[in-house]
């Protein structure tokens, strides 16, 4: 039993931190900004936004903590699911594409 309330509470420890950064309303902004409306979850635009402001969150955290390579993994995880939706707005609109890599800043 003792082993079960130990992970339970390491468990709540990652999933607090991880919603200070990213709290509710940061991402309603995130989703309001650049999906169709602050419900629109769902769209690739949004999902892109998200995942840039935890990339940036995450690029941040490494800098200070250069042997984490648990959050090494989970930036390189990221950053291939955000290139995997990029991909797809390019085959589905490429203008979408453009306006959401200019608005972002994700090309140099």
């Amino acid at each position: 039993m003792p082993l079960e309330r130990k992970t339970f509470v390491y468990i709540t420890i990652i999933y607090n931190n991880i919603s200070m950064y990213l709290a509710k309303e940061v991402k309603e902004e995130i989703f309001k900004k650049h999906g169709k409306n602050a419900t629109d979850t769902g769209s690739a635009e949004g999902q892109i936004a998200l995942f840039t402001h935890r990339i940036n969150h995450l690029t941040e955290h490494l800098k200070n903590n250069r042997k984490d390579f648990n959050t090494e993994r989970s930036l390189v995880k990221l950053v291939g699911k955000r290139r995997s939706l990029l991909d797809y707005l390019i085959k589905k609109d490429i203008l979408r594409y453009r306006a959401i890599v200019k608005e972002l800043g994700l090309r140099k």
